[in-house]
């Protein structure tokens, strides 16, 4: 990429063409206040007017995540004219907002507050009518608060940017804009998939996961037998929560600080992964060797789900029946673990720790019980549960490393570690599906091709005579090329992986956020970079297991000599099986 001159506050600097004064900016080691941590498409409003500053051959102050860098530009960030005009936009910002920072989950995490010290806005500076508040509360994943908006848009833009979606936009004029889906209406009554990417970049608290905090709280005081299981991607993000590199890895921490909560088995959501792996291989084959419907898609994501269940109902029968793992996992301890430790079914109090504030709304699905009892009682993101350690008084980074409850449903392989990554899920049910057709395991067990960031994968794999075409997605707007092939009756594949959210499970709503402002320790380039970062403590974890195949899991062969009999059997149908229905985009 070529390079131009620039000065900033009089120090001359080489540059790349093309970036933003602000992205300028950051690269020569200037932090000018902003609201655009995510200055990558998410974020292209210049509206909040926080940035600004002076620059050569502009017309007055600019804002400086949108202005373009030229060459033998002078930037100018400290004048007084700049400090003046950034300080009275975040008071602006600060007139309306409702100020109850101690209540606020986004507390120590705000950005608002953030620029509001680096500029030294005064409090009360403009005093008067606050635009009017809409509180939807209404869904057991996301909660929307308008008295915390700043109007940023990042929300908007993000919703577009992953999924190709407009749930939400800009809605009124002046004083009395809001950000929210369509007419004001509640999430609960509209097309969002609650993948919560957009609680992800909210730098206030406007938008916030639905904590389900209470509700373990009271288990406990129930006395209920509470056990707990974590997802893959949990342990490749949790750390960041007190401070930690991003990327480093920190499951025997996790299961410490889980055993000291209280919970009485912490299990880990991967032995259930592997469980899906030998539902969806053979579900998979029956179809092809059958002439079942094909191409058929994985069902892990419950915001793909969403999305299908909205946009694509005549194409849900491509979708697989398995249940995701977390489900599944629930299934088999209350139905199956509980008896074998004599507690009973309903007195069992399952915890899913989950990357994915959609996983919240997954669990209240009808069709996600089993014998009246739900699979999964409550979710926590990564988040929450930081919060609980924390609450907790437990210094996480001086925690051993401890070890799953591997009794009866605790052992895992490295096929299920990598489910938490897109491609993970593809290339777990590839090691499987290899072995079953072909009698021997994948030389190299990892089937390489189908991993990275690329919006869609494809690849082509000869397994004993049968040839695999296969695609991988992540994020809707990927997504929905491949689903508008199969709607015209052209795809080419057999087998299609799709995740929600970009990047997978390591990138989910729930994991913590990833604001430059707040890691100081991290590379400049770090919300290019940590989606990788993430996948490789997932990976390396793989590689350190010595079963890396689903179907060599020996307490998974156990469950199915003991109990479910084989894959897809009529017990392995009504426990880890599920359906799916077309829904209205508005509801009724």
């Amino acid at each position: 990429m070529s390079k131009i001159n620039i000065k900033i506050e009089g120090v001359p600097y080489q540059v790349d063409a093309g970036l933003t004064v602000l992205e300028a900016a950051r690269e020569c080691g200037y932090e000018i206040p902003s609201l655009c941590t995510y200055n990558h498409g998410e974020c292209n409003q210049g509206s909040c007017r926080v940035c600004l500053v002076e620059a050569t051959g502009a017309r007055g102050l600019v804002a400086s995540c949108v202005y373009p860098i030229n060459e033998g530009m002078e930037i100018t960030i400290s004048s007084p004219k700049a400090v003046a005009a950034r300080r009275a936009s975040v008071e602006l910002l600060l007139s309306n907002h409702s100020m109850k920072c101690q209540q606020c989950d986004k507390n120590e995490k705000c950005e608002l507050l953030h620029v509001a010290r680096l500029t030294g806005a005064r409090e009360d500076m403009y005093e008067g009518a606050k635009t009017p508040t809409t509180l939807d509360r209404l869904t057991p994943s996301i909660v929307r608060d308008t008295s915390k908006c700043v109007l940023c848009g990042r929300c908007v833009a993000r919703c577009a940017n992953a999924h190709g979606e407009g749930v939400l936009s800009f809605q009124n004029r002046g004083f009395r804009t809001i950000v929210g889906p369509a007419e004001n209406r509640s999430f609960a009554n509209s097309p969002c998939i609650m993948c919560g990417q957009c609680v992800s970049v909210c730098p206030t608290g406007a938008l916030m996961e639905k904590s389900e905090i209470d509700r373990v709280d009271e288990a406990f005081r129930a006395g209920k037998y509470v056990v707990v299981q974590t997802a893959p991607a949990v342990r490749a993000a949790l750390g960041e929560e007190f401070g930690m590199k991003i990327g480093t890895p920190v499951t025997g921490k996790m299961v410490a600080a889980l055993r000291r909560l209280g919970f009485k088995k912490v299990f880990d959501t991967d032995y259930a992964a592997d469980l899906t792996i030998m539902e969806e291989a053979t579900e998979l084959l029956g179809r092809i060797k059958n002439g079942g419907v094909l191409p058929m898609i994985t069902s892990c994501s419950p915001g793909w789900v969403n999305y299908a269940e909205y946009h694509y109902g005549d194409c849900l029968d491509h979708i697989s029946s398995c249940k995701s793992p977390h489900e599944m996992q629930g299934a088999i301890l209350k139905h199956y673990y509980a008896k074998k430790i004599g507690v009973a079914p309903e007195d069992m109090y399952v915890v899913s720790i989950m990357p994915c504030t959609a996983k919240k709304f997954e669990k209240e699905r009808e069709q996600l019980k089993t014998e009246g009892l739900a699979d999964v009682d409550a979710v926590l993101t990564t988040r929450e549960l930081g919060k609980l350690i924390k609450r907790s008084g437990i210094n996480f980074t001086k925690l051993p490393d401890e070890e799953f409850d591997r009794d009866i449903v605790g052992d895992y392989s490295g096929a299920g570690v990598i489910f938490g990554v897109t491609g993970g899920v593809m290339e777990a049910a590839l090691r499987t599906a290899a072995f079953v057709l072909t009698g021997k395991e994948h030389e190299g067990v990892e089937f390489k091709e189908v991993r990275g960031f690329d919006g869609i994968k494809e690849a082509t794999f000869d397994l004993n005579g049968l040839e695999l075409n296969v695609a991988v997605a992540h994020g809707m707007k990927n997504a929905k090329v491949l689903l508008d092939d199969i709607r015209a009756g052209k795809s080419k594949y057999q087998f299609i992986e799709i995740m929600g959210c970009p990047g997978g499970c390591i990138n989910g709503g729930g994991q913590p956020y990833v604001r430059p402002c707040f890691l100081p320790d991290e590379d400049i380039d770090i919300v290019d970079t940590y989606k990788q970062k993430r996948a490789n403590a997932l990976y390396s974890e793989d590689e350190r297991q010595t079963v890396r195949q689903s179907h060599n899991n020996p307490q998974i062969k156990a469950l199915y000599d003991e109990f479910l009999g084989e894959p897809n059997s009529h017990l392995a149908h009504e426990l880890l099986h599920t359906s799916y229905a077309a829904r209205k985009p508005f509801g009724n």
